[in-house]
């Protein structure tokens, strides 16, 4: 590698590429996203605590999502001694009715941890507390416990299906896609009702005319929006991020309609979707489709308004791009007839981003974005579903990379 390779300034991704081009050497996206990857491994491994863990604020749930971005690359196993330090402080969290947690956020917790369990091989101990863990998750999702007002929780209320982060919060559309990431990465059938009640939710926080709940509240375009509830005495008061005023006009009584959709959440929801088996041909998936056709964009969190449109913004590539290597579409045709190659695309933006010592930060420090250990698993998630979406896409026949 030449020296020029070397240099440690915010545009030294394109550098070594133009350096790799002049050469001659193998500048194929997915041999851009692994020298990006190895970049931010080697950072987390200088940030990892002396307990295993990283960030262990909010729980194991960080050190869970860095020990999955590890575990996804296929030269770093088990036997990694970061990776086996960071399994085993998550392993310490373990409560006895299978979740992991600090003592909140238990959805959010546990569902991430499970997903990074799941990468591991297949040992006693291993299966027994992924086991575990999805059975606690599908005992937390909301169907037939009492809510707040001591109202049964069935298929008419709000909350049915969903997930908060607690073990009595409201539920919203990223908790719910966050478990159903960990029962997916974990292998639980889509034929389990966990899957079918979700379905009912995310159906609920969904811009279209197919919503059983919420139709005339939400604009029908298809996307999706973060809450059927604004909070546990706000009930049935649907919430999105992409509205912040509507919430004072909630508490005043007045009535809620026009909330937009945005991008992480329909994202989240189309990847749902498609966890829980529904087809290409569902109209429900088809209207998120041409949702995420009509805002295509690796730039910002769109839909958001213009002031908040970094806000969640690494949490939106990364469900970005689970979501599109989960659909295996491998290009985008937009609106405007311009096909998008989302895999070549993504891993510039983010090569693009990353910083000379291997991180990656968002500015717009909400959701725990200000962390650089989480932003960094964030892009390392991303990363990988791109470049392994590339990859598929290389073998390609030609004329199946048509849209």
């Amino acid at each position: 590698m030449r020296t020029a390779h070397l240099i440690t300034f915010a545009g030294s991704f394109v550098l070594s590429v133009a350096v790799n081009r002049a050469d001659g050497l193998d500048t194929t996206p997915q041999t851009n996203a692994r020298a990006a990857i190895q970049r931010g491994i080697s950072y987390l491994r200088k940030t990892q605590s002396d307990d295993g863990s990283w960030s262990p604020g909010p729980g194991p749930a960080i050190t869970a999502l860095i020990v999955r971005a590890m575990l996804d690359q296929p030269q770093i196993t088990a036997d990694d001694a970061h990776v086996a330090r960071g399994v085993a402080y998550i392993l310490t969290k373990r409560r006895e009715d299978g979740s992991f947690h600090n003592g909140f956020l238990q959805n959010y917790n546990t569902a991430i941890c499970l997903s990074a369990l799941s990468a591991l091989p297949d040992q006693p101990s291993v299966t027994e507390a992924i086991h575990g863990a999805q059975d606690f998750l599908r005992n937390l999702q909301w169907s037939g416990q009492s809510d707040a007002q001591d109202r049964v929780v069935g298929q008419s209320h709000p909350f049915f299906g969903g997930a908060g982060y607690g073990k009595h919060g409201r539920p919203d559309l990223s908790n719910t896609q966050v478990m159903l990431q960990g029962l997916h990465d974990s292998g639980l059938s889509v034929d389990d009702p966990a899957f079918r009640r979700a379905v009912c939710f995310i159906g609920r926080c969904q811009g279209s005319v197919h919503n059983d709940m919420f139709a005339n509240e939400i604009v029908t375009d298809g996307g999706f929006i973060y809450a059927t509830s604004v909070s546990e005495q706000l009930v049935g008061i649907p919430q999105s991020m992409a509205n912040p005023q509507m919430i004072d006009e909630a508490k005043a009584g007045r009535p809620v309609s026009g909330l937009r959709t945005y991008g992480s959440m329909t994202y989240a929801g189309f990847k749902s979707y498609i966890y829980a088996g529904l087809g290409r041909d569902d109209p429900r998936v088809k209207e998120a489709y041409d949702w995420i056709r009509r805002h295509y964009t690796l730039e910002y969190n769109p839909g958001l308004p213009q002031t908040l449109k970094m806000q969640g913004y690494y949490y939106y590539l990364m469900t970005f791009a689970r979501a599109l290597r989960a659909s295996g579409d491998h290009q985008i045709t937009t609106d405007d007839g311009r096909p998008h190659a989302w895999p070549a695309e993504l891993i510039d933006r983010l090569g693009s981003l990353q910083k000379p010592d291997g991180s990656w930060l968002n500015e717009a420090d909400r959701w725990l974005e200000g962390d650089p250990n989480l932003v960094t698993a964030y892009a390392l998630i991303a990363l990988n579903n791109a470049a392994v979406a590339s990859e598929e896409r290389a073998a390609e026949p030609s004329d199946e990379k048509r849209d």
